[in-house]
């Protein structure tokens, strides 16, 4: 079994409540607008972390998109990513990678659908929620080849 936290949109902001809901987690996945580079040091002090540039992260030594394979389960992860209207080059960049999971953020609100195979998430804002929602994250289990991603609010 392996446990993966799934954050986006913290915007600089590190309340207590993020390192202590990732406790225990296996692999960290965040989907940009990060802050100081620093706060990523300080997830992969939590555990192996994967993240991505959000449209307000600047110059840091991290990609705009990434893939991770975590227990079997391949995922693509991108700040801006609309699931209903793919851009032509991201759609094509999706058939070659074939992932089972596009994790995103941006919208500051959560999301979790399947669109032709592919799981779409977002962990909705982890400090600056937007829509009515409260601020969440995933925890995601990984068992026997079965994705359970579960919202945390808080």
């Amino acid at each position: 079994m392996t446990i993966v936290g799934i954050l986006s949109d913290n915007h600089s902001d590190w309340p207590p409540h993020i390192a202590e809901s990732l406790a225990g987690v296996d692999a960290i996945i965040h989907a940009g607008d990060i802050g100081p580079y620093n706060l990523v040091l300080d997830m992969e002090a939590i555990a192996p972390t994967t993240a991505v540039l959000g449209n307000t992260d600047g110059d840091m030594p991290i990609n705009e998109s990434a893939v991770v394979m975590l227990d079997g389960k391949k995922f693509f992860v991108q700040h801006i990513v609309d699931p209903h209207r793919l851009q032509a080059s991201l759609r094509e960049r999706l058939k070659r990678i074939e992932p089972d999971v596009v994790v995103f953020g941006h919208t500051h609100e959560p999301y979790c659908e399947t669109i032709g195979g592919i799981l779409f998430l977002n962990p909705g804002s982890v400090t600056r929620p937007r829509g009515g929602h409260r601020s969440s994250l995933i925890r995601m289990t990984l068992k026997n080849g079965k994705m359970t991603p579960k919202f945390i609010e808080f």
